[in-house]
C-alpha cells in the first residue's frame, strides 16, 4: 500500500482527535508531522509526538494536510493554506475560513464524496452541526427531497475548544468540592447547570453565525439552495457530544416506516429508534464514535410529509476530525 505525509496543523482538541483518527483508522501514513505555533512533545493515548513550529518550508513533501481549525476564529489555513498548497500538499481544512469560497468544495462523504474532484489545492470541513445534520438527511434528500429544514442544536462545550473542557471540568469539580476558589470562564458565564442560546456572534438579523453556518453549508453540500433552513444554536451543559432535533418536510410522499428503511442502511449512521423501551441516541452513546446516530423518528400529526428526528455524534470526532480524515480517504482513492 502506499504510504503518504501527513501533517497536522493545531494540537488542539480537535488537532489531537485528528492524529488519535490517522491512527485508528489505518490512515496508510508513512511520515506524520505536527505542527502548531511553538516547538514542543505532547503525548496522546500514551504516544508522544514531536510538535514543529509552522514556518516557512513546513510542507515539502507533504502529501496532504489536515488543518484543525477553531470553531468561531480564523484558523491557520487562512494563513498558511497557499503555502501548503504551493509546496505541494492538498489541504483539508477544519476551519471557517474557506467554507463558503466558490472553488472549494465542501464535503461530508456520506453525502458528496464526488464534489472532492473538484479541488484546486483546498477542500473544506464543515462545522460540526451541519456535519451530523447531513449524515441524516442527505438519504432522505436523495430518495424524497427537502422542502424545509427546522434545527435545534445541543451543542457541547468541547466545540468551543480545550477552554470550554476545562470550564466544564472545574466548574464541576467546584460545585462536588464544595469549594470557594474561583473558576476562569472563557466562555464568559457558567456553563455548568445551564446552557447559552447563543454561539458564535450575532448578526444584524439576530441570528448567530453558528445557526447561519447550517444554511449556508447545507445549501452548498447539497447543491440546492431552494431548501427553507432555520436553525437555533445553544450551547449546553455536556462535555462532548452535540445533539440536534431537526423537523423537516419533504417533497415527496414518504412515511416514518420509510424514513426507518432508508437509515437503518445509510452509511454513517446508527439507527437507535425504540421509543418504547427508552431507547434513543445520546451524546454518551456517541463519545469517541465515527457513526452518527438517530432517533425518535416521528410525524408531524398536522402537516402531510412533515417529520422530527432526533440526531447525535461526536463533534470532535464525526464533526471534525473523522470526516476530515474520511475525505482524506476518499481523496487517496481518487
Amino acid at each position: 500500500m502506499k504510504k503518504y505525509t501527513v501533517a497536522v496543523v493545531g494540537v488542539g482538541a480537535v488537532g489531537q482527535e485528528m492524529i488519535r483518527v490517522l491512527k485508528q483508522r489505518a490512515f496508510p501514513v508513512g511520515d506524520l508531522r505536527v505542527f502548531a505555533r511553538s516547538d514542543r512533545t505532547i503525548t496522546i493515548d500514551g504516544i508522544e509526538y514531536a510538535v514543529k513550529e509552522l514556518k516557512d518550508g513546513a510542507f515539502k513533501g507533504v502529501n496532504i494536510a489536515l488543518f484543525a481549525g477553531t470553531e468561531g476564529e480564523k484558523g491557520a489555513a487562512n494563513a498558511f493554506a497557499a503555502q501548503a498548497i504551493k509546496e505541494g500538499a492538498v489541504v483539508i481544512d477544519n476551519g471557517a475560513d474557506f467554507r463558503m469560497k466558490k472553488d472549494v468544495p465542501l464535503v461530508v462523504p456520506e453525502a458528496n464524496a464526488k464534489d472532492i474532484k473538484t479541488h484546486k489545492g483546498i477542500i473544506a470541513n464543515p462545522n460540526c452541526s451541519t456535519i451530523q445534520m447531513i449524515v441524516a438527511l442527505a438519504p432522505i434528500y436523495k430518495r424524497f427531497g427537502l422542502k424545509r429544514i427546522i434545527a435545534s442544536t445541543y451543542q457541547a462545550v468541547s466545540g468551543s475548544g480545550r477552554s470550554g473542557i476545562v470550564q466544564i471540568e472545574n466548574e464541576y469539580r467546584q460545585w462536588a468540592t464544595n469549594t470557594p476558589e474561583s473558576v476562569e470562564r472563557p466562555m464568559g458565564d457558567p456553563i455548568s447547570f445551564n446552557l447559552f442560546p447563543h454561539i458564535g456572534g450575532f448578526s444584524d438579523d439576530d441570528y448567530t453565525t453558528e445557526e447561519w453556518k447550517v444554511v449556508h453549508e447545507t445549501h452548498k453540500i447539497f447543491h440546492d439552495k431552494k431548501i427553507k433552513i432555520s436553525c437555533t444554536a445553544v450551547r449546553v451543559s455536556v462535555r462532548n457530544g452535540h445533539s440536534e432535533a431537526v423537523y423537516f418536510e419533504t417533497s415527496k410522499p414518504c412515511t416514518v416506516q420509510k424514513i426507518r428503511a432508508l437509515l437503518s442502511k445509510a452509511q454513517g449512521v446508527i439507527l437507535m429508534d425504540d421509543p418504547k423501551n427508552n431507547k434513543y441516541p445520546m451524546p454518551i452513546h456517541c463519545d469517541g464514535k465515527d457513526e452518527t446516530f438517530v432517533g425518535r423518528i416521528r410525524r408531524d400529526p398536522f402537516v402531510k410529509n412533515a417529520f422530527w428526528v432526533w440526531i447525535v455524534a461526536d463533534n470532535l470526532r464525526k464533526g471534525a476530525a473523522t470526516n476530515a480524515v474520511q475525505i482524506a480517504e476518499e481523496l487517496i482513492k481518487k
